[in-house]
């Protein structure tokens, strides 16, 4: 299993480009299923991980546009995106597809009620940032 851990400094996913994704949450993880030949798209939430159905051109004209999904690794990596609170803010990193579904498990562990409440959100920022300290940028950034 891979250990590294990639950002993309220069990364812009607009508002638009997630709407294109049709994903209801503002996080996500994609990567690249061999035995599907194509992309699947996971998003944490209470009951775990939910998987939705991609349109590959949203992923070809977003996320799967990106230096970083150039780099991913078939089947043991993942690009987790992060939906920006402002436009063009939103982040993007090239990890190892169990820190997807250790996010996953944290998201299970803290939810609660309807939009997570104070204790998930302070785990998952706690879980970006720690991702992000541990993440070089990808080369050419």
């Amino acid at each position: 299993m891979p250990d590294r851990c990639l950002s993309d400094p220069a990364f812009r996913l607009g508002a638009a480009q997630w709407d294109a994704l049709q994903i209801p949450v503002g996080i996500a993880f994609f990567l690249r299923n061999s035995a599907r030949d194509g992309v699947v798209a996971c998003y944490p939430g209470p009951a775990g991980a939910t998987e939705s159905e991609l349109g590959l051109d949203a992923w070809a004209s977003g996320v799967g546009a990106s230096r970083l999904a150039a780099e991913l690794e078939p089947d043991v990596e993942a690009l987790l995106v992060r939906r920006g609170r402002d436009e063009d803010a939103g982040e993007c990193l090239l990890v190892p597809v169990d820190a997807c579904y250790r996010l996953v498990g944290l998201a299970r562990r803290h939810w609660k009620g309807f939009d997570g409440g104070t204790d998930a959100w302070r785990e998952i920022d706690a879980f970006f940032a720690g991702l992000r300290a541990a993440a070089r940028p990808v080369q050419g950034a």
